[in-house]
């Protein structure tokens, strides 16, 4: 695998690059590129051709987003890029090393982004929690406005940007984009009907495209390096490099920039160490909490989008939490159910009684009340509240884990019926 010079200095146990450091290891090059004369369309055939995909969850081909933004002197001139920051996948937490780790990488990236879709106005959409992500991309805005990046006429391109930074309040609904969009205009976090989708009538009914903050940070290599780099860096059929995390029962816990393509058991055996002295791997959800679960046997499958969704599950945000064979599978369903149930918007009706209902349910199970009926219960509510059957995909990430549960861990849920208690309990 080639290096990747923009984030192999990513160190948590350092301060977060600032603009001279980040410049000298070869950042805000593709600004001098464009201010060499590659034009809008140049870029988004760059970004078409380097084959990046969406890294927020969806996997859906970035270029090919951008390319709905309409264009043109018919078209509306005032667009918008949103950055989405709002980073409250279970078990996810690559965002937050990006932003507090490089800083000038998203905003080099939203740059490009920008201009590549005729953008004058950016937003970063920030979890309220993230706190020290606020300190970093503060002091990295100001920088960048006083070397010209950002503000009026950069690099003497005559293209104007400025960049906001918007704390949110902090609700999972918010990873819905046109949900975040609403929040950004300061009303209630709700999923709006599409069409129109954001690229046509987004942010105040103005063109945008909503972007995750590890899709934007691809673009400065893509750029700087070329495509051909960029297709170096997998090994798989899907191209580029992807933030891989590991959370539970494992040796070395953490995040790692790694190929798409590399095997599961590469990341999880060699990276994350395995799992804890004396116990085993029961299953694990490939890319945080709203993913399928998938088992040992599955190890030697390779990480990328095509392969995960063969066995029913989801790459999604690439963050692995691991289920271990001390733990209660049960257990850890229903507190997922839990979250779900809290953060659900309550704009349709699946979602908003279905998950309460499921959470219920399994509060019942973990005090030793659960019945054969409540499992045929939890099954109907996975077909309720599945694809389609709900106005945002919030319900059925929510039966992800629930459903696979049910099918793999179904002799936990009957163990719970037949004692009367928790079995991992003593």
């Amino acid at each position: 695998m080639v290096d990747n010079p923009l984030t192999k200095n990513i160190d948590m146990s350092r301060p977060p690059l600032e603009v001279a450091a980040y410049e000298s290891n070869d950042g805000y090059q593709s600004l001098h590129k464009i201010a060499g004369g590659l034009s809008p369309e140049d870029v988004l055939q760059i970004v078409k051709d380097s084959g990046l995909k969406g890294r927020g969850g969806a996997g859906f081909p970035t270029g090919l987003k951008w390319s709905f933004v309409p264009q043109g002197p018919d078209s509306e001139q005032q667009k918008y890029l949103v950055v989405n920051a709002d980073e409250m996948e279970p078990g996810t937490f690559k965002d937050r090393l990006l932003m507090e780790g490089d800083p000038h990488l998203l905003l080099e990236g939203m740059i490009i982004a920008s201009y590549t879709i005729a953008a004058n106005k950016a937003y970063i959409f920030l979890r309220g929690e993230y706190t020290k992500s606020v300190e970093t991309l503060s002091k990295a805005i100001s920088e960048a406005y006083d070397k010209g990046y950002l503000g009026k006429n950069i690099l003497n391109t005559g293209y104007d940007l400025d960049i906001i930074l918007h704390t949110s309040a902090g609700r999972y609904i918010c990873g819905e984009e046109t949900a975040l969009l609403n929040a950004l205009e300061g009303k209630r976090a709700n999923p709006r009907a599409k069409p129109p989708f954001p690229q046509v009538s987004g942010l105040w009914g103005k063109p945008t495209i909503v972007n995750n903050v590890e899709t934007i940070c691809n673009l400065p290599g893509i750029l700087t390096y070329g495509v051909d780099w960029y297709h170096g860096l997998t090994k798989g059929k899907d191209h580029g490099t992807k933030l891989f995390g590991v959370s539970g029962k494992v040796k070395n816990p953490g995040c790692w920039e790694m190929p798409l393509g590399l095997p599961i058991r590469e990341l999880l055996e060699d990276k994350a160490g395995g799992m804890q002295d004396g116990l085993g791997l029961r299953g694990f959800l490939p890319g945080g909490g709203s993913t399928d679960f998938m088992l040992p046997e599955h190890l030697d499958l390779a990480l990328d989008y095509d392969e995960i969704a063969k066995v029913g599950s989801r790459l999604a945000t690439g963050t692995m939490i691991i289920l271990d064979d001390k733990t209660c599978p049960v257990g850890m369903i229903g507190n997922l159910m839990t979250f779900f149930s809290h953060e659900s918007c309550g704009f349709c009706t699946p979602c908003r009684d279905g998950l309460p209902w499921v959470d219920a349910i399994f509060k019942e199970f973990e005090a030793g009340k659960g019945t054969e009926k409540d499992l045929e219960i939890l099954r109907e509510h996975v077909d309720y509240m599945g694809p389609g059957r709900t106005f945002c995909a919030l319900a059925p990430g929510a039966t992800a884990p629930l459903g696979s549960g049910l099918k793999y861990f179904e002799e936990d849920f009957k163990e719970h019926i037949k004692q009367k208690r928790c079995p991992y309990k003593h």
